[in-house]
């Protein structure tokens, strides 16, 4: 057991040491400035569709960080004891109209929400209509605020037109899915491939391949902005690690899920192998952030979620220099 922990810990050095090699900067590290602070603070949650803000860890220290920690967050509002966090765009949004003091830098993946039915009544998002949905909570919960959007796009009113029913323990929201007692619920990673696997219900929408929500980043990566204003260096830095990691993601699936299972971050193999294959993790090249946030802006205002326009949280929260620097020296 010791050798092949062994053998691991080594196959997942040269992958991150090969992905550094591969994704260097080509020469300009030596131009950079010093780092300002070697001390970054991220959020770890309960979804493993944010893998690379785990993977990237000895990126980060690779990137000359020497204090990096995890602050847990259950829910989906970004800590203020933390500094970078990967969350839901929609839960971004939310948090950014109501003035949160962070900024959007990145998108990190396309699609992880996948909307399950219990049985064949619910073929599409209309026919949620007068059906009983299962949720962890609501004001904005990524869940609520995921269905909330794709009703609205049909025509649905998500306050009148659904029956939500309010379950905080996602496992029972699953025990519920399979027995028929609710109609629908929305899956992440690794809950989305365990109900998959386990054939409870059936899928609905994947917003990794269903159009229009694979069009437009899923999870966004924020940082607080006293720490960006400080810390510009380092916040290049956190940015570079991540965007690599998302890349090791996308081409090492196997090996980055088994990091994440080793470093605690996930706890079923198959089901993380799975999730980091199927997640587009390559996108950051070729997708404008600026879209996702404008896209989802419109429609939580059209659901009545928040009153903001999407040029305020654009211009009040958003600040893309960082990637638009990483994109001409992070080239395919």
């Amino acid at each position: 057991m010791q050798m092949m922990q062994t053998r691991r810990e080594l196959l997942t050095a040269l992958s991150l040491a090969g992905a550094a090699n591969i994704l260097s900067l080509r020469g300009t590290r030596a131009a950079e400035r010093s780092l300002e602070t070697t001390s970054v603070r991220l959020v770890k949650n309960d979804s493993i569709c944010v893998a690379p803000a785990y993977v990237a860890e000895d990126l980060l220290r690779a990137e000359g960080f020497t204090d990096i920690s995890y602050v847990y967050r259950a829910d989906s509002i970004p800590p203020a004891e933390a500094d970078f966090a990967a969350f839901f765009v929609s839960s971004v949004i939310l948090q950014a109209a109501a003035d949160a003091p962070f900024s959007v830098l990145t998108g990190v993946h396309v699609g992880c929400f996948e909307l399950f039915a219990a049985n064949d009544s619910i073929r599409s998002i209309v026919d949620l209509k007068g059906k009983r949905l299962a949720v962890g909570s609501l004001n904005g919960s990524p869940p609520h605020a995921f269905i909330s959007v794709m009703a609205t796009q049909v025509g649905l009113d998500p306050t009148r037109d659904i029956e939500w029913v309010i379950t905080p323990d996602i496992a029972q929201i699953g025990q519920m899915l399979a027995e028929g007692t609710i109609d629908a619920a929305m899956g992440f990673p690794p809950i989305a491939q365990e109900w998959r696997a386990k054939k409870i219900g059936h899928v609905v929408v994947n917003s990794a391949v269903d159009r229009p929500w694979s069009d437009y980043f899923c999870c966004m990566l924020v940082g607080r902005k006293d720490y960006i204003r400080q810390y510009p260096e380092a916040t290049k830095r956190v940015v570079r690690a991540i965007l690599k990691a998302a890349d090791l993601c996308a081409t090492d699936p196997t090996a980055m899920a088994r990091r994440l299972v080793d470093g605690g971050y996930a706890k079923q193999y198959g089901y993380t192998v799975e999730a980091l294959s199927e997640l587009p993790y390559d996108k950051w090249r070729d997708y404008d952030p600026e879209d996702a946030i404008r896209f989802y802006a419109l429609r939580l205002r059209e659901a009545g979620l928040i009153k903001a326009t999407p040029q305020q949280i654009i211009a009040d929260h958003t600040d893309w220099r960082f990637l638009d620097q990483l994109k001409r020296e992070l080239k395919a």
